[in-house]
């Protein structure tokens, strides 16, 4: 077998697109290479010049988020849309309702604010402190010391006149929809009565 003797031609940089070519050819290549290609300012690929907006339109152009409509890079759209966005979906916490991440804050402070009736010491406690509560709670339910203060207070309390209980605020709007559907109805009837005895 004979031993094939591999000829290293000597090499030199283009000063275009800096790339190794053959020394021989330099010139050539170099003209070629600076007619036709072009480096993107961006991520620096070769790129062939009547393509070169088109790369940057597909690669590296700012585009709308879908959701928010704000102008991000192409590169950084799956973040964005993932962590960044102010109209992403999350879910709250407590009542796992999704909403947009730019509301959570509001709709959390007013979510953990409701209360829960703890299981173990059957009191009342805030969703945003539930876990804080069971962690500490020993089941017992507390237990008021009476002084000489509440019972002078609860004594005041017993003479005083009772007044007359409030009624909830739900059940007040509802008597007051019943109420302005009734009218809006009989004054409905009045009107297509009146509207159809003038056709007549």
């Amino acid at each position: 077998m004979a031993a094939t003797m591999v000829s290293e031609e000597p090499t030199t940089i283009c000063t275009h697109c800096d790339r190794s070519v053959p020394a021989s050819n330099a010139d050539l290549h170099y003209a070629h290479c600076s007619r036709n290609l072009e480096k993107c300012k961006v991520c620096g690929d070769m790129v062939p010049r009547k393509h070169a907006e088109e790369h940057y339109l597909t690669t590296h152009a700012p585009v709308s988020c879908s959701l928010c409509s704000e102008p991000v890079q192409r590169e950084t759209l799956d973040v964005h849309k993932g962590e960044n966005c102010p109209k992403r979906m999350v879910i709250c916490e407590y009542c796992e309702l999704p909403l947009p991440a730019i509301d959570l804050f509001e709709h959390q402070d007013f979510c953990g604010s409701r209360t829960e009736m703890c299981y173990l010491c059957r009191r009342y406690i805030r969703l945003r402190d539930r876990y804080a509560h069971e962690t500490t709670c020993n089941g017992a339910q507390d237990e008021v010391v009476g002084t000489s203060r509440n019972e002078a207070a609860v004594e005041r309390d017993h003479r005083r006149p009772q007044r007359r209980r409030e009624v909830p605020f739900a059940r007040r709007h509802l008597l007051l929809t019943i109420a302005f559907t009734g009218i809006a109805v009989v004054l409905g009837s009045f009107f297509y009565q009146k509207k159809t005895a003038s056709n007549e």
